[in-house]
């Protein structure tokens, strides 16, 4: 019997550890809101348990908002020997290497399993996993992920599936501050924005964003709080990072990072990503539905 536990019951991890008791016969949920852990454990049938109970697990999921949080556990408690320890943070690639390190000398593989699909993404069991670390240890992990997810891709060593969710994120935060100024322009002028985006949507300009985030979180006005602006600048952060260890010239990534940066700072800290138009609307006077 595979033991499995999930730390972490945010916005997230509390609809991904949903899906585990289906699939293993024992799974452990620590968070550090207890009765939040409690409450999960009344619903999906899964057990609260203490940290050092939580590390016992054969498999060990993590989830949370930084790399430095997952740290601080790690080296905290004494994880079973011979346990896999996938996190989920959208993390730093260098501490992911440094965290497989350590791990390894205590007999423990580690993967950085970051995912993208959002909160509906976890409800459904349909995340994107983008996994970097040993391809053996991956082959292992797998089924535990297949749980959670539809695409699973091992796409390098450690601190691979870091850097691919932080350069996703980095490419979230350029195509939002391109439709934001886009559709300004556009209502500026007197269009109609239901009418345009579609014809966007039909045509090469289209984009992750313009498909979900304008028509079902801006237009509508509704600014659903599923992913964290602060967290989207935190991941923008960790790609520029990426290309400045590269030395690389990467003027778009460096401005778009600059601009959600600064939608984050004069932002409430519990925005969602796509509040960073109001930046915009704060500029141009004009609103986006």
């Amino acid at each position: 019997m595979t033991t499995v536990a999930f730390i972490g019951l945010g916005a997230m991890g509390y609809r991904m550890a949903a899906h585990l008791p289906q699939h293993f016969d024992s799974v452990l949920v620590w968070n550090r809101n207890v009765d939040k852990a409690k409450q999960h454990a009344a619903e999906f049938n899964t057990q609260a348990v203490t940290l050092a109970e939580a590390a016992q697990a054969d498999i060990i999921f993590s989830c949370l908002p930084t790399s430095h949080q997952v740290d601080e556990i790690i080296h905290q408690v004494d994880i079973k020997s011979g346990a896999i320890w996938i996190d989920c943070t959208s993390g730093v690639p260098d501490i992911a290497r440094t965290q497989a390190t350590y791990l390894k000398s205590k007999n423990v593989s580690f993967l950085d399993a970051p995912v993208s699909g959002q909160t509906i993404g976890a409800e459904n069991a349909t995340l994107t996993f983008m996994v970097g670390g040993d391809a053996e240890v991956f082959d292992k992990a797998l089924p535990a992920m297949q749980a959670l997810g539809k695409l699973i891709k091992h796409v390098g060593g450690s601190g691979a599936g870091f850097a691919v969710k932080a350069v996703n994120n980095m490419l979230l935060a350029v195509h939002l501050c391109a439709a934001a100024e886009g559709f300004t322009t556009l209502k500026a002028h007197g269009v109609n924005l239901n009418e345009a985006l579609d014809c966007i949507n039909a045509s090469s300009g289209k984009s992750g964003v313009t498909e979900n985030v304008l028509s079902q979180r801006i237009f509508n006005r509704s600014f659903p709080n599923t992913f964290a602006l602060l967290l989207l600048a935190k991941d923008t952060g960790i790609a520029l990072d990426l290309v400045r260890d590269a030395k690389l010239s990467a003027p778009v990534i460096a401005l778009s990072q600059s601009l959600i940066q600064a939608a984050s700072a004069t932002s409430d800290a519990d925005s969602d990503f796509s509040a960073a138009v109001k930046m915009y609307e704060s500029w141009s006077k004009i609103t986006l539905e």
